[in-house]
């Protein structure tokens, strides 16, 4: 009897209140849009069980198939819109979406749909502590939420990671009519937090797909005529695949009230830095597609038409070694990792050098990348077989660093840019570089192998002694997926660290914060550790003797060594083997931790003035809680600016 009156009230809602909802709604009182209808079925002599049944076993609420997003577009304030064909999502930190916020200045997302005493009843309803929390509005098609209000010294204090997660989560539907699926995301937020909120919208909606529903199926060569025979003809596909899908990131940006003036940035910077944070999410998108493309596609050779086609973007200059060349020209440790592959391993260097430099004395940088496109281990193969799932990531140091080169250049850099991306496929046959074989590296450095799936220190140390004896680099770095044992040591979230200089360490950590690309520092002690590569019959092996003594550490070193430890220049190595991915999806990680790192180089102001963010954000005082030791609220921390900076 229950199950066919809950039959019938479906029928009713079905013909009356048919939408896409969002979630299994078990109170009205947790989700206010909801309460309508809630009446509506007591009214029909339902109960709230039968209700939130009803809500169930909606045939709308079945997964939609996320389509992928072709443009992110940036606004610095909120535009007008029509709430029933453009879901928009609202978000920021719940003190300012209580307090800073009124709901005419969200008005012209949410129209006549949603009432002013519903939205701020929603927001008061808002309950977020260590995670974020969201509640849907009018049939979700618009939803606002709260970013998490407790942030420990480590975490970023704009809380990319759950801006991130809430985006992910968010599923509204889409408009049933046009040509463009369009949404919209409102963020509410401080001036310092432009910049990693707008990366962290970057990082969620990736740019690959082979889901034969997606019109950017096979992205990585949709513009090639070698598409896979499996992928459906474009020419045959329905309207509802080739509908074009973008999303509109709009700030509201609340001054620091009692900050100092400098550190106050008005809306009119904001305006002109929306430029540079759409050239930084251009790069983390174009890093993380890289990633993503599975390495049938994504082979050594296409990773080099995607930096000749950076090139020729940004205007740079670029040079290809491919092949038996690097032999014959001594990167020795490099075409060692990739002459067992049908694909040549590459040194790819792109130039940039600013016009009106005549005359004056540039420094001269050099991001260095790994970019294994492939890595089975080599004969040393990866076992069991999970450990080799996963491996087309290994490319990340190279993806992240071809996207933050495209950024800043396209952002304006006024001093000589060098990206070198090291590029191969380690994999296995015949002509495989074998355990005990002595290979030189590009450094004139001897080096046993006594571990084929150490591969990546190999082919950077070729990298950094390129940017050293041939472009004469001031400042050396280098990123990799290098280390599983970096997972360990920082975790997911935060890439590790190892410079020789302290400046860039403590700089790496603070960009960090500011752009959402985490980080932390691990130990910098050669004279203790280096010695876990000693050989008896060359220079060095290329993997330490004892796996319990700083692992990640030494990878590092190893790096380093090729330089010398005595070279005067810095030298900075970036490990995010973890951080490159989250799930299945790749971050691009890197891009706005580069950019950060080299800020002081940039014309953007956005960029120029991060340095300074980190110096004054620095000296706003923490607050402890009794969950955390010595975290920041939202409330009472560092980027709300309550009470003065410390003297």
């Amino acid at each position: 009897m229950r199950n066919a009156h809950a039959n019938n009230v479906s029928k009713i809602y079905d013909q009356h209140f048919s939408f896409p909802s969002f979630l299994i709604v078990h109170s009205p009182s947790r989700a206010p849009c909801f309460a309508p209808f809630y009446n509506f079925f007591q009214g029909a002599g339902a109960s709230q069980k039968v209700f939130s049944e009803v809500i169930a076993r909606n045939p709308h609420r079945t997964q939609r198939k996320k389509m992928v997003v072709k443009s992110i577009l940036y606004s610095a304030e909120p535009s007008s819109s029509n709430l029933a064909e453009t879901p928009c999502l609202i978000i920021g930190h719940l003190n300012l979406l209580r307090n800073a916020v009124p709901f005419d200045a969200v008005k012209v997302k949410l129209g006549d749909f949603v009432a002013p005493d519903l939205y701020r009843e929603a927001v008061d309803k808002l309950n977020p502590g260590t995670t974020a929390d969201i509640i849907p509005l009018y049939l979700n098609k618009a939803a606002v939420a709260a970013l998490p209000t407790k942030c420990s010294r480590h975490n970023a204090p704009s809380q990319p990671h759950a801006f991130y997660n809430v985006l992910k989560g968010w599923n509204p539907p889409e408009a049933p009519v046009g040509d463009v699926s369009e949404s919209h995301i409102v963020i509410v937020c401080f001036p310092q937090d432009v910049l990693s909120l707008g990366c962290a919208v970057a990082r969620a909606f990736p740019l690959y797909s082979a889901k034969t529903g997606s019109v950017f199926a096979v992205k990585a060569v949709q513009d090639s005529a070698n598409l896979l025979p499996t992928t459906p003809n474009r020419n045959t596909r329905t309207t509802a695949d080739t509908k074009e899908s973008r999303v509109i990131v709009e700030f509201i940006v609340i001054p620091n009230i009692s900050a100092s003036e400098e550190f106050a940035v008005d809306r009119a910077i904001v305006r002109r830095s929306l430029d540079t944070i759409s050239y930084l999410a251009d790069g983390i998108r174009l890093a993380a597609r890289i990633v993503d493309t599975p390495p049938n596609l994504m082979t050594t050779t296409a990773l080099v038409k995607e930096a000749q086609q950076v090139a020729q973007q940004v205007g740079a200059e670029i040079l290809v070694i491919k092949g038996e060349e690097l032999r014959d020209r001594g990167f020795g440790a490099l075409y060692s990792v990739g002459k067992a592959s049908v694909e040549p391993p590459y040194l790819v260097v792109l130039s940039h050098r600013p016009k009106d430099s005549q005359g004056k004395k540039l420094k001269k940088i050099a991001w260095v990348g790994k970019g294994i496109t492939f890595d089975t281990g080599g004969l040393c193969i990866k076992t069991p077989k999970n450990l080799m799932c996963g491996m087309k990531r290994d490319c990340g140091g190279a993806a992240g660093v071809l996207g933050a080169f495209q950024a800043a250049v396209r952002s304006g850099f006024d001093q000589e840019l060098y990206a070198v991306l090291c590029i191969a496929e380690n994999s296995i046959s015949a002509d495989a570089t074998r355990p005990d074989d002595i290979i030189y590296s590009y450094s004139g450095k001897s080096i046993e192998i006594n571990n084929t799936d150490a591969e990546g220190r190999l082919v950077l140390a070729d990298g950094v002694a390129y940017a050293q004896k041939d472009l004469r680099c001031e400042v050396i770095i280098d990123m990799a997926t290098l280390t599983g044992a970096q997972g360990i040591a920082t975790g997911r979230y935060h890439a590790a660290i190892v410079t020789n200089n302290e400046y860039y360490e403590f700089l790496a950590y603070r960009m960090g914060k500011i752009t959402g690309d985490l980080n932390f520092p691990l130990v910098y002690a050669p004279e203790l550790h280096f010695s876990e590569f000693h050989s008896a019959v060359a220079d060095m092996k290329n993997s330490v003797a004892n796996r319990d003594n700083a692992t990640s550490s030494c990878a590092g070193l190893f790096i380093q060594s090729h330089l010398g430890f005595d070279w005067p220049g810095v030298w900075v190595h970036i490990d995010m083997a973890s951080p490159v991915h989250a799930g299945e999806r790749a971050t691009g990680f890197g891009v706005a931790l580069l950019a950060g790192l080299c800020a002081n180089y940039s014309e953007s102001p956005l960029l120029r003035g991060l340095p300074q963010i980190a110096d004054i954000a620095d000296k706003f005082s923490m607050v402890s809680t009794p969950d955390f030791s010595g975290p920041l609220t939202r409330e009472s921390g560092i980027n709300d600016a309550i009470r003065p900076p410390l003297q």
